[in-house]
C-alpha cells in the first residue's frame, strides 16, 4: 500500500489563515445583517496602478501578434525584469547584486516555503518568534523540526529567538545551540517592527562566524521610511557570502491577485564547494515553468518613472490608515507597536486576554477581524495583529468600532 509523508501529519490544526476564513465565514452566515471589516489577512485594496494597467494591456496586445507573441520563457526570469531589478533595487543603493544572480517567481512565499529544499534535512532551523508561518511549516513538511509541543506550541529541534516588548522585538543570536538557517523578516511581519543597520550587522557577523545562511525577506521594504533601516541586507557589508534574500511585488507594487515576486542568491555563498546559487538553479529550472511574460512586463512599470510615482501614493495610502489605527488605539488606552515602517500594528491584548479571545471578542462586538499573535508562535500569545492594507473608510470605520468598546 502506498505511503504519505507522515510530516505532513505533524502539522497542528489547518493554516492560520485559512482557520481564520472559517471562523469568519460561520460568523457572517450566522450574522448577515453585520457588515464585517477585515483587518487580519495582508491583502491589498488598492487597484493596480494605472501604469502597471498600461503595460499589461501592451503586454496583451502582442501576445495577440506572431511577431511579438511569446510562448515559454526564461525559467529564471526575463533578462529586461533582471536587469532592472538590479539596478534599480540593489545597484543604486550600493548594493553589488548582478542581474543573474536574480530568480523571477510567483512570489515570496513560495520560494520561502521552498529554499529549504536545497538545504541538508539535518539542518538546524532557526526563527524570530513571533514568526511567518511559512518558515516553520515548510520545515515540517521537510522533516526538519523534530516533535510539536502542544501545549508549549513549539518544535523540538527548532531554535526560538523571541520577539517582545521586553527586548524591544529585537532577535538575539543563539548562544548554546548553533543553527544553520537563520529566518529573518524586516520590517518584521507580524510585529511590524525593524532591525536597524547596526542590529542586522550584528546577524551577518554572526552568520559568517558560525557558517550559518540568513533567510532573509524583504517583502514589505517599501514601506520603510527611516533612513537607519537597510532596504536590502546586502547593504551590510560581508551579506553577500552568508544571505539570501526574498522579495515580492505583492504589497509595494499590489500584485496580491497577478502574483510575482523574485530571490536573490549571490554567487559567493557556497557550502565548501558547492555553490548554493547553482543549486537553487537546479531547483528552479526543475520545478518552476517561469512567471508569465505578461506579468513581467507588468512589473517592468513598477521601475518606471510614472510608475514609482504611483507606487509611492499607494504606499502612502497604506501607512495613513497604519497612523490612523496606530494613533486610534493609542488613544483608546492600548499598547501599539510597529506601524511606522511596515504595514501591520501589533498590539498588546488588554487585561491578560488570550489572541484567539481577543479575536472572537472583536468579531462579535465590533465586527472586525485581526489576527491572533499566538498564530505566529509562542511568543505572540498575549499579542494581535491588524493590517493597514484596508481602505480608508473601513479602517477609520473599524478602529472607531473598537475605541467605542468597553475595555473586556
Amino acid at each position: 500500500m502506498f505511503q504519505v509523508n507522515e510530516n505532513y501529519l505533524k502539522l497542528p490544526g489547518s493554516y492560520l489563515f485559512s482557520a481564520i476564513g472559517k471562523k469568519v465565514s460561520v460568523y457572517s452566515q450566522a450574522n448577515p445583517d453585520k457588515k464585517v471589516i477585515r483587518l487580519g489577512i495582508g491583502d491589498v485594496t488598492q487597484p493596480l496602478a494605472p501604469a502597471i494597467i498600461e503595460a499589461m494591456h501592451q503586454a496583451v496586445d502582442e501576445m495577440g501578434k506572431a511577431e511579438t507573441f511569446r510562448g515559454y520563457g526564461p525559467d529564471l526570469g526575463y533578462g529586461f525584469l533582471r536587469e532592472e531589478i538590479a539596478k534599480k533595487d540593489y545597484q543604486d543603493r550600493g548594493c553589488q547584486i548582478d542581474s543573474d544572480e536574480i530568480f523571477v517567481s510567483d512570489g515570496a512565499k513560495s520560494d520561502c516555503g521552498n529554499i529549504q529544499e536545497i538545504f541538508s534535512q539535518d539542518s538546524r532551523v532557526a526563527v524570530c518568534d513571533p514568526v511567518y508561518p511559512v518558515y516553520v511549516d515548510s520545515n515540517v513538511m521537510a522533516g526538519r523540526t523534530g516533535d510539536y509541543d502542544e501545549k508549549a506550541g513549539v518544535w523540538s529541534k527548532v531554535i526560538y529567538m523571541p520577539c517582545t516588548a521586553e527586548n524591544h522585538f529585537v532577535p538575539k543570536p543563539p548562544k548554546e545551540e548553533r543553527p544553520d538557517l537563520i529566518y529573518l523578516c524586516n520590517p518584521n511581519n507580524p510585529t511590524g517592527t525593524t532591525l536597524n543597520r547596526d542590529q542586522l550587522k550584528v546577524w551577518v557577523d554572526y552568520a559568517r562566524q558560525v557558517g550559518a545562511v540568513i533567510l532573509y525577506d524583504g517583502a514589505y521594504e517599501a514601506y520603510i521610511s527611516d533612513s537607519d533601516v537597510p532596504h536590502s541586507i546586502y547593504e551590510i557589508p560581508g551579506a553577500r557570502s552568508c544571505a539570501i534574500e526574498f522579495r515580492s511585488f505583492s504589497k509595494n507594487a499590489g500584485f496580491t491577485g497577478v502574483r510575482l515576486g523574485f530571490t536573490v542568491i549571490p554567487k559567493d555563498l557556497k557550502c565548501g564547494r558547492v555553490s548554493v546559487h547553482g543549486l537553487w538553479a537546479r531547483r528552479h529550472g526543475t520545478k518552476f515553468n517561469g512567471a508569465p511574460y505578461i506579468v513581467q512586463k507588468a512589473a517592468m512599470a513598477v521601475y518606471s518613472e510614472q510608475g514609482r510615482a504611483q507606487l509611492k501614493e499607494q504606499v502612502a495610502y497604506y501607512m495613513n490608515n497604519a497612523k490612523v489605527i496606530r494613533d486610534g488605539l493609542e488613544s483608546g488606552g492600548y499598547q501599539v507597536y510597529g506601524g511606522v515602517n511596515a504595514p501591520y500594528i501589533w498590539l498588546k491584548t488588554p487585561d491578560g486576554m488570550s489572541s484567539w479571545d481577543f479575536f472572537d471578542w472583536l468579531l462579535e462586538r465590533a465586527n472586525v477581524v485581526g489576527t491572533p499573535g499566538s498564530g505566529f508562535g509562542p511568543s505572540g500569545e498575549g499579542y494581535f495583529r491588524l493590517t493597514a492594507f484596508g481602505t480608508y473608510e473601513n479602517t477609520v470605520e473599524a478602529i472607531e468600532r473598537i475605541k467605542g468598546l468597553r475595555r473586556p
